[in-house]
């Protein structure tokens, strides 16, 4: 029924069944990269390649490639059904081998189109695609796999490291581009992520793309693992390593937009197959990209597949869903005459609503483990939440609200921080209406933006002790949480794709504090179940003082599920040092220190907090105890209890 039939010397006949191409039709063929692209299969007892591709439209169809000197007429292809899909067996073909699509339009025009379903990519500039197996890969990630499913993703820590492998760390060999492939890669990422204690990786990029400055945000080969770092195996072996160190994957997915590069997805058969023909649908003005066409079945059928390819195939555990509000909003990025409405008048994309829900009903319904993450930037309504219903059904949600505000409180000068002192505890007031992350990740680091610690005000000493306790505000907010590569260390020139971070930096106090700085955030978020295990409940946070805005100070408690270990964040927005400073408390108990962000080993004066304080029973701000101690300038103090 699914078009394959085993042979007896292992390699399989792969052909395309009218059950296939029906599936198809109706968007729920989810298997579908096993069929479309090129397959290496066996026929009358002769191995070769089965080729596969959608063109509906076109007059003529011709496989062309290293193996036949890329002769335009030796090898035409089959049109199977009313689908257009068309199908040809090439005996002798092998892995490694170059090719392309030659499609003939019915004006007789010639169009060389890469395979969209290739697993493997030309390295750029180059643009066919290549002939690849992914079977045979020995993975050694079991136990990974099978304890994924069976955690409440909601209730386990969740801090991913954003990063791009291009400009994580650069080759010492001398090579203009200085690419690690995946392999060297993972020796070098799993090393750090292991000792910086973070639990998951999100990777930028993953899918094949032309041009090194889109940052892989514009597409053109969705099924093949950038051939920058090497081949679909060296990247197996990547995500491979990383979950036998524990770590989780997560990738970066583009259904927003493709690229128009002539070898890709735009006009493929010579019309718009992939994306909406009207160029009000089927354009984004701005980004000079295509949109897919979201209500035809068989892109939405590529799209979802496409996730459950890198589920099956390459094991991630998750995907960062790229601007799904210019999914959603028909308007988006867009003037009056460049949209058209809804069939209710509305400028909410219908199309795309019914998308998401069908994509996480049939990714996350039968891989309750694997994450779906929306970076959506409006307050559109239940964009996470149970599959079914009103929910859009995805994991997780980017709480760009709460970045916003963070990032625009701490570049103020602390002397007018008082007058936005509640741009810090507004993201508290709707936490409940989604599951957040908070994110700070690579969009808040470019384009002029000035890095993270670049972004605080005063001399270097007071940017590094703002970020410091900007970061502890982020740690003990509700909300999973996201920092991109070379924030953790106070990376200091804006990101840039084309080299690598300044990892000389550590050499620097300030640096090597910033580092080990996060390093024990990390490790306290791991260690307290305090601080993920209620995110999206009051029953999880309580303010302990919200208002204190003539000192910007900011303290609030954690609480875990058992009312045992709660945590005591205070926060000094200010270079001020508070003497003998009242912080009202829950309980009549002793609270231990765990966490002064002005150690001298996190690059601090080294002011003394007591390593252990007695409350009172003296009321202060709504609360029957309270207690005393030296808060230092721009300061932090995490306290057990």
């Amino acid at each position: 029924m699914k078009g394959v039939t085993g042979m007896a010397k292992g390699r399989e006949k792969v052909f395309i069944s009218e059950t296939d191409q029906y599936l198809f039709s109706q968007g729920t063929h989810y298997d579908i990269y096993k069929k479309l692209g090129a397959h290496l299969s066996r026929e009358n007892g002769k191995d070769g390649v089965y080729f596969g591709v959608w063109a509906p439209n076109a007059k003529e169809v011709h496989v062309i490639g290293s193996f036949n000197g890329w002769d335009e007429v030796s090898h035409p292809m089959e049109k199977l059904g009313p689908v257009g899909i068309w199908g040809l067996f090439v005996p002798g073909v092998k892995e490694g081998e170059m090719y392309k699509f030659l499609i003939t339009t019915q004006d007789e025009e010639k169009l060389y189109k890469a395979d969209p379903f290739a697993n493997q990519a030309e390295y750029r500039p180059g643009t066919a695609s290549i002939i690849t197996d992914l079977s045979g890969f020995v993975w050694k990630d079991a136990k990974w796999m099978e304890q994924r499913d069976t955690k409440d993703v909601q209730r386990e820590p969740l801090a991913i490291y954003e990063c791009h492998i291009g400009s994580f760390m650069k080759h010492p060999d001398g090579t203009a581009e200085g690419f690690y492939n995946y392999r060297q890669f993972a020796d070098r990422i799993v090393e750090y992520l292991k000792e910086m204690k973070y639990t998951h990786i999100e990777l930028m990029g993953i899918a094949e793309h032309p041009f090194d400055g889109s940052w892989g945000y514009q597409v053109t080969g969705y099924y093949a693992p950038t051939s920058r770092y090497g081949t679909p195996k060296d990247f197996m072996y990547l995500v491979n390593e990383l979950h036998k160190a524990g770590v989780g994957v997560i990738l970066d997915w583009v259904p927003a937009h493709f690229a128009t590069d002539a070898h890709g997805l735009a006009r493929f058969d010579g019309q718009c197959i992939f994306e909406h023909p009207d160029p009000r649908l089927g354009e984004h003005p701005d980004w000079g990209t295509k949109i897919f066409n979201y209500g035809k079945p068989e892109v939405k059928n590529f799209l979802i597949a496409n996730v459950l390819y890198w589920l099956r195939e390459f094991h991630v555990d998750g995907i960062r869903v790229d601007a799904v509000a210019s999914m959603l909003y028909l308007d988006y990025g867009k003037k009056d005459g460049q949209w058209v409405p809804n069939k209710y008048g509305g400028n909410q994309n219908l199309e795309a609503i019914e998308f998401f829900k069908h994509l996480n009903s049939v990714v996350r319904g039968g891989n309750p483990g694997f994450l779906t993450i929306a970076e959506e930037s409006t307050a559109w309504p239940n964009v996470t939440g149970e599959i079914g219903g009103d929910s859009l059904g995805f994991t997780f949600k980017w709480n760009m609200g709460w970045m916003h505000d963070f990032c625009e409180y701490m570049k103020l000068d602390p002397i007018y921080r008082k007058g936005c002192h509640y741009a810090m505890t507004f993201a508290m007031s709707y936490n409940e209406s989604e599951k957040y992350i908070l994110p700070l990740s690579h969009d808040e680091v470019v384009h002029l933006k000035c890095s993270m610690v670049n972004k605080m005000p005063g001399y270097q000493v007071d940017k590094y002790a703002n970020l410091r306790t900007g970061y502890t505000y982020m740690f003990g907010h509700a909300g999973k949480k996201l920092l991109f590569m070379g924030q953790d260390f106070g990376q200091e020139r804006e990101w840039s794709e084309a080299r690598e971070l300044d990892w000389f930096l550590l050499g620097e106090k300030n640096n090597l504090g910033m580092q080990n700085y996060v390093k024990e955030l990390l490790k306290l978020y791991r260690k307290y179940p305090a601080l993920y295990e209620l995110d999206d409940s009051w029953s999880g946070f309580e303010w302990m003082n919200a208002d204190d805005a003539d000192n910007s100070v900011y303290s609030f408690v954690r609480k875990s599920s058992t009312g045992r270990n709660s945590l005591l964040f205070v926060l000094n927005m200010t270079p001020v040092k508070r003497e003998g400073y009242r912080v009202p408390v829950p309980k009549k108990k002793k609270y231990k220190l765990l966490l002064n962000s002005d150690d001298e080993r996190f690059g601090g004066w080294g002011s003394r907090i007591p390593e252990e304080i007695l409350a009172e029973k003296v009321p202060c701000h709504y609360h029957k105890y309270s207690l005393t101690f030296d808060l230092p300038s721009y300061g932090a103090a995490v306290f057990l209890f």
